[in-house]
């Protein structure tokens, strides 16, 4: 029997998420918070607890909660979630300070995530020529963006030079958000040659999505700009507790993304654009920023472990049904040679030895956004053979991820800091996100997820 035939027959027994499921994850939750600084000092990270716990729990095969991977709700909680990081990475951009530090994490960005781009697309039209330009371009796009809160031993690391922390962070805050039009634009042309239908009847070769991203791009602009001025006015006039500060903060951010969607836009452009805006328009001097956008921060990082717990139940049994030689040796060169020679490229003359470009190269770990986008991949274009084998060279790329970059954070973040002699000097700073965005303040939560 097919994976998509397994989801078909669960769908008749209980639905996306349960209420056992949802009680389950709560209670998972709170084990993960009691016990996360202890977990990380074994370099066990929150995203490889849940996944774990998701495939054992969720898994169509013989788990016995229920999670269907093709329901409206399982997508709403990922986009949500992608949306409210998103948002909240990007308005933790100090552009002030970025514009000061932006030649690493500039180079990453501009030079290293479009050769990832291309470089992975074109590995993966090669490795499986059963894909159509466009989904290849998909898993190319899909696994370019990474994500730091799976290396966040490096990110924390007082030891390891703040500049390097910093490109590392800023990079993965902001290459999700500017990868999206991309992976947006390859599943419209993709759904077209497959011959699926859009809202309108006929196939959607690309037109409606750049709409869509356009529509995006302005409702951001409009929410993030009005919401900072109008919080600002607030501030100044004192009509605003700290409280209501981070409340309007969130309802930036949902409104950002619910609004572009009401509209037939990109939710996730809105949110990422609206970030951008919100920080923009800010005046730091009366709204403390590091402080607003706390709330939805946390309420996005609370959902990205329901995520972690869909993407093990749903979306690693995808991977494990279809693995074979040629989707493990796809997901191993994606993870290293797709990742550090457009790396390598990005920073020749930046005047970092050997050692440090390969430290950089490697911890670019795929997580959240790559699970979002396969999930968005099976929303849109449905579970077919081949699109089940796209999304299985996104899982267990991802999963790999989750487990070597964990596991090798710690150890290697401490090798570099042994061997590398030369460099400038760390010094303390904030944690994770919000350290990577130039925040000023130190992260009080215990460890990111």
């Amino acid at each position: 029997m097919s994976q998509s035939e397994l989801y078909a027959v669960r769908k008749g027994g209980g639905g996306a998420v349960t209420e056992a499921t949802f009680a389950v994850l709560a209670l998972l939750v709170l084990a993960w918070a009691v016990t996360s600084d202890l977990l990380a000092r074994l370099n066990i990270t929150g995203p490889l607890v849940f996944a774990v716990a998701g495939y054992a729990l969720g898994n169509p095969d013989w788990g016995p909660l229920s999670v269907d991977v093709e329901a409206p709700s399982v997508h709403r909680i990922a986009e949500l979630t992608l949306a409210l990081l998103l948002f909240s990475d990007a308005a933790r951009v100090n552009l002030s300070r970025l514009r000061r530090d932006i030649r690493l994490p500039g180079r990453l960005l501009a030079i290293g995530l479009p050769l990832s781009v291309i470089l992975g697309s074109l590995l993966a039209a090669w490795f499986f020529d059963d894909f159509t330009w466009a989904l290849a371009g998909f898993v190319g796009a899909t696994l370019a963006p990474t994500d730091a809160a799976l290396s966040a031993q490096v990110i924390n690391d007082s030891r390891i030079p703040m500049r390097l922390r910093r490109a590392l962070n800023v990079e993965s805050g902001l290459n999700d958000g500017i990868v999206t039009p991309v992976v947006t634009f390859t599943l419209a042309v993709a759904a077209g040659q497959l011959g699926i239908e859009g809202d309108d009847g006929t196939p959607d070769h690309g037109g409606g999505a750049l709409l869509a991203l356009a529509v995006g791009l302005l409702v951001g602009l409009a929410v993030g700009t009005a919401s900072a001025r109008l919080m600002t006015v607030g501030s100044r006039r004192r009509w605003m507790g700290t409280g209501a500060r981070r409340l309007g903060t969130l309802a930036a951010a949902l409104s950002s993304f619910g609004l572009a969607v009401a509209f037939s836009g990109n939710g996730f452009i809105a949110a990422f654009v609206a970030g951008i805006a919100f920080s923009a328009a800010l005046d730091e001097a009366t709204v403390d920023a590091d402080d607003t956008v706390e709330l939805p921060e946390l309420l996005g990082e609370v959902l990205a472990l329901a995520v972690w717990f869909l993407f093990g139940a749903a979306l690693v049994p995808i991977a494990v049904h279809n693995l074979d030689l040629a989707l493990l040796a796809y997901a191993v060169l994606s993870l290293t040679v797709v990742r550090m020679a457009p790396v390598a490229v990005s920073l020749l003359g930046a005047g970092l030895d050997r050692r440090t470009v390969l430290f950089v190269g490697w911890f670019g770990p795929r997580g959240l956004a790559s699970v979002v986008f396969a999930l968005l991949a099976v929303e849109e274009l449905g579970t077919t053979p081949l699109v089940e084998r796209a999304v299985a060279v996104v899982a267990l790329t991802v999963l790999l991820s989750v487990v070597l970059h964990g596991v090798t954070a710690g150890p290697l973040g401490g090798r570099y800091v042994h061997l590398e002699q030369a460099g400038e000097a760390p010094g303390a700073g904030p944690r994770s996100r919000r350290l990577a965005h130039g925040s000023p303040r130190t992260a009080s939560r215990p460890t990111s997820p």
